[in-house]
């Protein structure tokens, strides 16, 4: 049976494959309990049997069979070509893909082949990674739905009239489908976190500056790298151990981008459930979060306090949460100005989104985030503008390192809402019967974070009564991503986890 491809793989092996962990697939592999044909092909059966639905997966690699024989092949030599040696994953259309299509959604890229890999799929592929195909994104990640004028919308697995979330919105769906086990997606104001919590998977924003992102679009091929602060990369996977597995490949220093720091990973402090101290918020009283997110909320904190560990409310009392959304409004759009490509059709697409941003939803909620703010730095950017920005920033970022010394983790919301219906962007989304502005709805949970710069990991928690999933944000100090994740699944076996879905039915 082994390295055949066209012999029949049962539907049981199949679906108990493609549900697999990374790492358990790994393991299997090595142990010549699985070939790396067959974990392909399962994977490649439930995209041909359920993509047409989803749209998660937009270009599939024509090599990959044939590496994943040579994977095979490679292993009754003695050869092993690394921790994820034969293991099929996907790859978010934003990194750049050595011989492999890379269009990050934009039309002027729909044929665009690189010529060498982003890093982080390069350290991916080092350890053995094998790239089945790209997952679907918006056009130049710049969306929280992951739509595009190449390739349909991506929808939600547990339900395709809702939006699988964005920019990693592809990618989200894939991991949740069962059509990769792990991918790779990038979070500026919240595009690994957002489809994380819509579609019920696991994800992790590294610490800034953490993990590198040479290779990665939306600075298109020949335009200068612009986006230098607030943007990260990091896994999207279906349990923390593959978030771990994953993130200790691609962090590090990389030579392509000197800024990325030679930070050594954290040392793991084991301690045990009873002593965590864990902050916890339900949300910030100027930001509403839908009814059966804060009773999943409340449900969590019920069920850690009843397992002994400590939790207690708190929001930082000295925080601004206006002044923090508004500042990283701020420092996004100074930091896109110049990455983002000026056409006629991205502006034709542009201008009735930011138009639909500033007059639609409860004019209250508009004032906290208002685009209308920042737009003279969107036309006219100032070099004193820009320092005096990031000088806030640091003040914040002191601010929130002090404030996180009495905790572990702080757990929270990642968005105002569950995944809703597909709509043009800026148009309002309703939580509860109010309207809010879209991209508040959406970032106003996660982009603190990418302001402030700590690592984040969502974990699933519970459904909607319509079945929808509910994600939470579990917030470490910077630098402690290890930490954070041994807390995580912790957590995590506390909370629930991961549940799949049948896509026949």
């Amino acid at each position: 049976m082994r390295g055949n491809p066209n012999i029949y793989l049962s539907s049981l092996l199949m679906n108990d494959l493609i549900f697999k962990g990374a790492y358990q697939l790994a393991r299997m592999i090595k142990q010549g309990e699985v070939s790396s044909v067959e974990v392909l092909q399962a994977h490649l059966n439930q995209i041909s049997l359920h993509n047409s639905k989803l749209n998660a997966i937009c270009t599939l690699n024509e090599n990959a069979l044939e590496i994943a024989k040579q994977a095979d092949e490679a292993l009754k030599k003695g050869e092993n070509w690394g921790i994820l040696h034969g293991v099929p994953i996907t790859i978010k259309d934003i990194f750049e893909t050595e011989g492999l299509r890379t269009t990050a959604g934009y039309k002027p890229l729909k044929d665009y082949i690189p010529t060498r890999d982003a890093t982080v799929v390069r350290r991916l592929g080092a350890a053995g990674a094998i790239i089945l195909g790209k997952s679907s994104t918006a056009e130049l990640a710049g969306e929280y739905q992951s739509t595009n004028d190449i390739f349909p919308a991506v929808n939600n697995p547990w339900n395709s009239n809702c939006t699988a979330g964005g920019s990693s919105g592809g990618s989200a769906a894939a991991v949740a489908a069962g059509f990769s086990p792990l991918d790779i997606g990038n979070d500026v104001s919240g595009s690994i976190r957002q489809p994380a919590h819509f579609c019920g998977i696991f994800g992790l924003k590294p610490t800034d500056r953490r993990v590198s992102t040479a290779g990665q679009i939306p600075e298109v091929p020949g335009q200068p790298k612009c986006i230098r602060q607030m943007q990260t990369v990091g896994p999207l996977a279906r349990c923390v151990e593959d978030l771990r597995l994953c993130f200790t490949l691609i962090a590090g220093a990389d030579i392509r981008q000197p800024d990325i720091a030679p930070v050594p990973f954290d040392t793991i402090s084991e301690k045990c459930l009873q002593d965590l101290r864990v902050a916890w918020m339900d949300g910030w009283d100027e930001l509403p979060v839908s009814s059966e997110i804060k009773s999943a909320m409340q449900s969590v904190a019920n069920h850690l306090t009843e397992a002994g560990v400590g939790v207690e409310s708190w929001i930082p009392s000295h925080f601004s949460i206006e002044e923090i959304l508004q500042l990283c409004d701020l420092i996004i759009a100074y930091n896109f100005v110049y990455s983002q490509p000026v056409d006629f059709a991205t502006a034709k697409k542009r201008i009735p989104m930011i138009f639909r941003e500033m007059t639609q939803g409860d004019k209250e909620l508009r004032e906290i985030s208002n685009m209308g703010n920042y737009l003279p730095q969107l036309l006219n950017p100032t070099l004193k503008g820009y320092f005096t920005a990031l000088t806030q920033r640091d003040r914040i970022i002191s601010q929130m390192d002090e404030a996180m010394e009495s905790w572990d983790v702080w757990l929270c919301p990642v968005s105002m809402t569950c995944a809703f219906t597909h709509r043009p962007m800026g148009r309002f989304i309703d939580v509860d019967g109010r309207k809010v502005p879209y991209l508040l709805a959406n970032g106003a949970y996660t982009s603190p974070f990418n302001l402030m710069g700590n690592p984040v990991v969502v974990i699933p928690i519970g459904f909607t009564k319509d079945g929808l999933p509910i994600g939470m944000q579990i917030v470490g100090k910077r630098w402690k991503e290890m930490e954070l994740l041994s807390i995580a699944g912790k957590l995590d076996e506390i909370i629930g986890g991961f549940r799949s879905l049948d896509l026949s039915k």
